[in-house]
């Protein structure tokens, strides 16, 4: 296992990793570090990739079903609701070694952190996700957070993800933002040549506005496509049955 380590300029108690899909025991077509419980691998598969992770971590990650929602999970969430997995597509914490994690195959995994480190926040940022405010919701919990802090004082690292050059969707997709922004945002989306109604869409980019939107100012990362790079990553888009990968953050004690 080869965990890559998001290059941004995290105050010093942030620790963050990426896995890929090496280094596991899963086999094929969830070749070899998958992570997703919910895929079809075998169950002790998964529980074996993910005793591999955990070596790598200061404890058991904090594991979320995403179903695509906006739905954030807070520290007081959690102590409210103590089954697991947690019902959300994003966390915050502000607690030493809680390990917040993002599981994706081809959706935006978005790291976030205040200005001194002190409170974290992870999003699961799919178009849906995306449309809907997920990263407006998962900057909101942080300033709740964090009183002495401002949105402005965020940065963000936005992982591995469907590129703009792979990402094809239709009008549908181009009019739920449409509705859904209080601007166009016409410029994060491409018509293909002789693809009547189909659009690259640029995955990044629409999370950069929204993040802007939200305060968010400082944005890292944007340079891992899922569907491109098959030796590092695992990408529904590209394979259908598929493993699952993890962006993971935490704060250093």
């Amino acid at each position: 296992m080869n965990p890559i380590k998001p290059i941004w300029p995290a105050p010093l108690p942030i620790h963050a990793l990426v896995t890929t899909r090496q280094g596991g025991v899963s086999p094929s077509p969830y070749d070899t570090l998958n992570l997703g419980d919910h895929v079809g691998d075998e169950p002790a598969r998964v529980i074996a990739n993910r005793q591999l992770l955990r070596k790598y971590l200061p404890a058991e990650p904090i594991w979320l079903n995403q179903t695509h929602s906006i739905q954030v999970s807070t520290p007081a969430s959690r102590s409210q609701f103590s089954s697991k997995p947690y019902e959300a597509d994003a966390a915050v914490t502000n607690i030493p070694d809680e390990v917040l994690v993002i599981m994706t195959a081809d959706c935006l995994p978005v790291l976030l952190s205040n200005g001194d480190g002190t409170v974290i926040g992870a999003a699961h940022a799919g178009w849906r996700g995306l449309c809907d405010g997920v990263l407006e919701n998962t900057v909101s919990e942080m300033l709740k957070l964090s009183h002495q802090s401002n949105a402005d004082d965020f940065i963000a690292w936005m992982g591995p993800a469907i590129g703009p050059e792979s990402f094809e969707v239709g009008q549908d997709v181009v009019g739920r933002f449409r509705e859904c922004d209080l601007h166009d945002m016409q410029h994060c989306f491409l018509q293909i040549p002789n693809k009547p109604g189909k659009y690259l869409a640029n995955l990044y980019q629409l999370a950069r506005d929204r993040l802007k939107r939200a305060g968010v100012k400082s944005t890292f990362g944007a340079d891992l496509c899922t569907v491109l790079d098959q030796e590092q990553f695992f990408s529904y888009r590209r394979d259908g049955v598929t493993g699952r990968f993890a962006s993971l953050i935490w704060i250093s004690p």
